[in-house]
């Protein structure tokens, strides 16, 4: 986090301690409400909501209505505590900061946070002001409807439904269409009012669970696959978890530049190149698979290698390529892959062919593999280079079959671009000497060559599960955990968020 904004969110975080600091530096015992007793309910009970606002109201110390009774001063001023430190996760976020996570930035200056709590000091209705900072972010108001709505839905709960081989339009099967049905019925009020064939998959829950899939970004194909079902049998509350943190997410965020700039939504599969706030480009790409994930990160684009060739990563050398050497050293071979070993401190070719890898496992691989460039080479024929410490890039890929899936976690961590020439295009704009023809030239040619672009456009590598269209909310799988990661860093004390860790890679 920039040094220039620590003031403000520890300003906002020692709130914690239950006093609120004014821009004199004063603490303010809230004399408007000190003095108006319905003004006091209205808040308990707004507080008693911030459930509707992703926040947790048992981590705010709200005082107990008894209190009132008893020492009305005391129930008065705890209340003010309460509502000045919600208001700060109102306005900048429960959660300041996650490593592994630049794509979290906060803006505390954006919103004034100091004037914000000046007014609930001095408000005759703090409750309101309150209301008025919870719609404060993007999209706040949509978030919200959508997150009381997943809120009843997990409040009735849904069934699992069991096995996981694939359900079938047309089948029957006594146990698992039934379970399909009722968790579907859950959230689909079409299907709910719909007639219950009971052990028959029949068209009205195929459109079910077509409407289902394309809701969640799968194959809409009305087919129950593992993937599916892996996703249905989610408990209801993780849907809530990434509606809350998707609220949080928005609160302060740093504006990004009006400059033109690329973004790759990892969870949505999705990259956009933006300039002034309009998209000019945008694809489909295929990201880091789970056990592979794709980090995020703040980089910038430097230059175009075409023809590249691929230095495999020892990771992947020794998990995918080793068994496909024990099976076929000829086949692989054949789609330009070479093999070296260090012999006396000098790297030497190995003919595959002449190898036992039987004798060799994934903790033992004293071999380096290099892929030729070529039309089988798993990078393409277009390479972008973005300088980072994790050796991150984009590319082409030969696998143009897996842009039709619509769940694209495939790769070890690149991103591969379904569209990688209108990139280029774009991205060789101002370059002296330059443009798409010469490019072009330039792959033909089959041999490796490079250029720096001129116009280094930024790239941000994000996280955003959820997205909001023309005000429909559109929610896509947590394929790293890392929305469970946030919401478990959402209940942690303030500045023990400082310090949480956001997932590994």
């Amino acid at each position: 986090m920039r040094s220039a904004r620590r003031p403000l969110l520890a300003a906002a975080l020692g709130l914690a301690a239950g006093r609120f600091v004014s821009p004199a530096g004063a603490v303010s015992a809230a004399p408007a409400l000190a003095a108006d007793a319905t003004a006091a309910a209205r808040l308990a009970e707004r507080l008693g909501r911030l459930d509707e606002d992703g926040l947790d109201p048992r981590h705010y110390g709200i005082p107990e209505v008894a209190l009132a009774a008893s020492d009305p001063s005391a129930y008065r001023a705890g209340l003010h505590r309460a509502a000045a430190q919600a208001l700060s996760d109102l306005l900048v976020g429960r959660v300041p900061e996650l490593r592994g996570r630049p794509d979290i930035r906060r803006d505390a200056a954006s919103v004034g946070v100091e004037r914000w709590q000046a007014e609930l000091a001095e408000s005759a209705d703090p409750a309101a002001v309150l209301d008025r900072a919870a719609l404060l972010p993007r999209d706040a108001a949509a978030l919200k409807a959508e997150l009381a709505r997943a809120k009843a839905i997990a409040r009735r709960g849904w069934g699992t439904i069991p096995g996981e081989a694939t359900i079938e339009p047309g089948s029957t099967d006594a146990v698992r269409v039934p379970a399909l049905r009722a968790r579907l019925a859950v959230e689909d009020p079409v299907l709910a009012a719909a007639p219950d064939r009971g052990a028959f998959y029949d068209p009205a829950l195929e459109a079910a669970v077509r409407r289902w899939q394309q809701a969640n970004g799968l194959e809409v194909d009305g087919r129950v696959g593992r993937i599916s079902i892996g996703l249905l049998n989610r408990p209801a509350s993780a849907r809530v978890d990434q509606l809350r943190v998707a609220l949080d997410m928005r609160r302060a965020a740093l504006a990004e530049p009006a400059e033109r700039r690329i973004e790759v939504n990892v969870p949505d599969y999705r990259l956009s190149v933006t300039e002034d706030g309009r998209e000019i480009l945008g694809m489909a790409v295929i990201v880091g698979r789970r056990d592979r994930q794709t980090p995020m990160l703040r980089v910038r684009m430097t230059a175009i290698q075409f023809n590249p060739p691929w230095g495999v990563p020892e990771r992947n050398a020794r998990e995918d390529i080793l068994p496909r050497l024990r099976r076929d050293p000829q086949a692989v071979m054949e789609r330009g892959f070479r093999i070296f070993q260090f012999v006396n401190g000098e790297r030497v070719e190995v003919d595959p062919r002449t190898v036992d890898w039987s004798q060799f496992n994934a903790q033992r691989f004293p071999f380096v593999v290099r892929q030729d460039a070529g039309d089988a080479n798993a990078l393409g024929r277009i390479k972008f280079i973005m300088p980072n410490g994790d050796d991150i890039f984009m590319h082409d890929t030969p696998d143009r079959h897996l842009f039709r899936r619509p769940d694209r976690a495939f790769s070890s961590g690149c991103i591969r671009l379904e569209r990688p020439n209108d990139l280029m295009a774009l991205l060789l704009e101002g370059t002296p000497g330059w443009d798409l023809a010469r490019a072009q030239r330039a792959i033909d040619s089959r041999a490796t060559s490079a250029t720096t672009i001129r116009r280094q456009l930024p790239v941000l590598l994000s996280y955003r599960t959820v997205t909001v269209e023309e005000g429909r909310v559109r929610v896509r799988p947590d394929i790293y955990d890392l929305d469970m990661a946030y919401a478990r860093a959402m209940a942690n004390p303030p500045r023990a968020q400082m310090a949480a860790v956001a997932g590994t890679r």
